[in-house]
């Protein structure tokens, strides 16, 4: 089972997100927070997965607690769970280590396959988020060296919410040369995860509106 830590300053959110996830036999919730200081007690305290984060809390903000949980070494897997989709909001959430980006809208299906994705590590970006995004394109860095057209392929396709596995497939290359094209991305943005790459790569504008 995936053990989660919730962290949310409303209750009735908190309560909704528990009783949604009580119904599913792949996750248990391990506890609850309703600000950062308090997640960054209980995260210690009850080693959590995954830990589904708000952003915009009295007492220690959301990006404030991701950046905290990093330095600590905690191998929880954060998941910002927010109302909020302004890239002001978007970029310095991943930028601090979030795993992934999702909005309160969405629907339960898609919350628990963002859960289980970043439980195995792997990144997501809610579709409105990544078009948020790609609405705020910045030129490319003259300085920077340049992505190979299959790295920006590969990139384009992770944006879109494809597993390696299911870019492999679609470009007809393997698995490990998916994983190749991606670090490579990687050292080029500057990044270390799939997230970031993805919102480097739209903030210096390589990735296209289609």
């Amino acid at each position: 089972m995936i053990g989660l830590l919730i962290v949310d300053d409303h209750p009735v959110v908190r309560d909704g997100l528990r009783g949604m996830f009580a119904g599913d036999d792949r996750f248990t919730v391990l506890g609850e927070a309703g600000d950062g200081r308090e997640a960054l007690a209980v995260a210690a305290s009850v080693n959590p997965d995954v830990i589904l984060m708000d952003l915009r809390m009295p007492v220690m903000d959301g990006v404030s607690t991701i950046r905290s949980l990093k330095e600590s070494g905690s191998a929880a897997r954060i998941l910002v769970l927010t109302t909020y989709d302004t890239d002001s909001d978007v970029l310095p959430a991943i930028k601090a280590g979030a795993t992934g980006y999702l909005l309160k809208d969405a629907p339960r299906e898609e919350l628990f396959r963002a859960v289980v994705a970043a439980d195995r590590g792997e990144s997501v970006l809610s579709p409105a988020v990544a078009g948020r995004l790609m609405g705020r394109l910045r030129a490319p860095a003259p300085d920077k060296e340049p992505l190979s057209q299959r790295e920006l392929e590969v990139l384009t396709l992770i944006a879109r919410g494809c597993s390696n596995r299911e870019t492999a497939g679609k470009l007809f290359i393997s698995e490990a040369t998916v994983k190749t094209h991606l670090l490579h991305a990687y050292a080029k943005l500057g990044v270390r995860d799939r997230a970031a790459a993805v919102a480097a790569a739209f903030e210096r504008g390589l990735l296209g509106r289609d």
